[in-house]
């Protein structure tokens, strides 16, 4: 009984991690990690990183144990929050795009950049960079499974903390050590991968909003 509990909470917490860390996708976001906290230091980046990361941690499993009753409260659909969220990972993905360094930029000093970082903190680097709706919808999805048992319960809550653990534990290493990483690429090989990030993340932003509109217009009886 105790191997196939133990193999339940196993098959549980692969399939958290298997389906939401790949929508996270912390290596794509690490440039933009770097790109949105200039002038700030290694310790600074190294705090922001873990604050991400325990932000990430309480909203994946916000979404796996209470997202469907959220959205029910509210009268909101999986689809609806993939069509509004991923507007907005669009819209940051554009601003990062569009962003280009000029000359005349001044790079604010330590103090300030920490500062500016810090309120960056949940929005927009949490939220959506990090934690976008397309992880939301899916950590939504996988936890709306609703166990028939107290025993189940319990390996269904066991399972959400860790794998949301594990996940916040790969956003935290991704970007504590980005800095370093960008250090051996160079300044063009970091602008490469910015644009190249945030034109991947535009991309994620339309399927988003895509699939949640497909979603709708099948529900009215349109379909593609």
């Amino acid at each position: 009984m105790i191997w196939s509990d133990l193999s339940q909470l196993i098959g549980a917490i692969l399939l958290i991690i298997g389906a939401v860390l790949p929508v996270v996708n912390p290596l794509g976001d690490a440039p933009i990690f770097l790109r949105m906290t200039p002038g700030c230091d290694e310790v600074t980046r190294a705090f922001l990183a873990r604050r991400i990361a325990f932000y990430a941690f309480f909203f994946i499993l916000g979404s796996l144990l209470f997202g469907s009753f959220v959205l029910a409260m509210f009268g909101l659909s999986i689809p609806v929050v993939q069509v509004a969220g991923g507007a907005v990972v669009c819209a940051l993905a554009w601003k990062v795009l569009g962003d280009a360094p000029k000359a005349a930029d001044v790079i604010p000093d330590a103090p300030q950049a920490r500062l500016i970082a810090l309120g960056r903190a949940i929005t927009p680097l949490t939220l959506p960079m990090t934690i976008d709706a397309g992880a939301i919808s899916v950590a939504i999805t996988v936890g709306a499974f609703h166990a028939n048992s107290f025993k189940n319960t319990v390996i269904q809550l066991l399972a959400s903390v860790i794998g949301s653990a594990i996940i916040a534990l790969c956003i935290l290493l991704t970007y504590r050590y980005a800095h370093r990483v960008s250090g051996k690429i160079g300044h063009t090989g970091m602008m490469v991968l910015v644009r190249l990030s945030a034109f991947i993340m535009l991309c994620i932003g339309v399927g988003i909003s895509w699939d949640g509109i497909k979603s709708l217009l099948a529900q009215v009886g349109v379909h593609g």
